[in-house]
């Protein structure tokens, strides 16, 4: 009897989990002088040129391997090909909005960069392509615009460590933006 008693195992339902995501320290570096703009970016991501067919000259890709995302860099000369602001700024809040579909949040944020100029952010919560954009514009010569995506099929709650720790990344290049005249 005790033998039986002793084999008969107690039914506890595990909590729900989360894959542990260690992430690396902040730590940033200069852009390179071939862009015209400056900004500081992660060290901890790998910077290229977007080799995407319809890319601009000034397009960049920064990588983040670990996490498979990628913040994705256009800009726009206003002066060239009749680029004017306020189509590229439709053109961004248009891109942001497009998700409101799968979105069930949309948060834009208005970010004072230090050299008076100001940008947009929005973070777009739910299973959206892109969790976090920004742009950024001196309205006459220059236009700047970032998308954050991620090549994974984990869940978008799942990520939320992620993309905060690029959030920060992305106050950080703000703060730290300078156009090039």
């Amino acid at each position: 009897m005790l033998i039986i008693s002793a084999c008969e195992e107690v039914y506890l339902p595990k909590p729900k989990g989360y894959n542990r995501i260690d992430l690396p320290e902040n730590a940033y570096q200069a852009l390179p002088d071939t862009f015209p703009y400056q900004f500081e970016y992660s060290s901890y991501a790998q910077l290229s040129s977007d080799s995407n067919a319809n890319a601009d000259r000034y397009w960049a890709n920064l990588y983040y391997k670990d996490f498979e995302a990628l913040l994705q860099i256009t800009y726009k000369d206003l002066a060239e090909n009749n680029n004017e602001s306020s189509t590229l700024l439709n053109e961004a809040f248009a891109l942001s909005m497009r998700h409101d579909v799968r979105a069930y949040g949309i948060e834009e944020t208005l970010v004072a960069m230090p050299r008076g100029q100001v940008a947009s952010l929005t973070q777009l919560e739910g299973e959206v392509p892109t969790q976090l954009q920004f742009f950024t514009s001196d309205s006459t010569k220059h236009f700047f615009r970032g998308a954050l995506y991620f090549n994974t099929a984990t869940k978008n709650d799942s990520l939320q460590p992620i993309i905060n720790f690029i959030k920060k990344d992305v106050l950080q290049m703000l703060n730290s933006f300078e156009w090039k005249y």
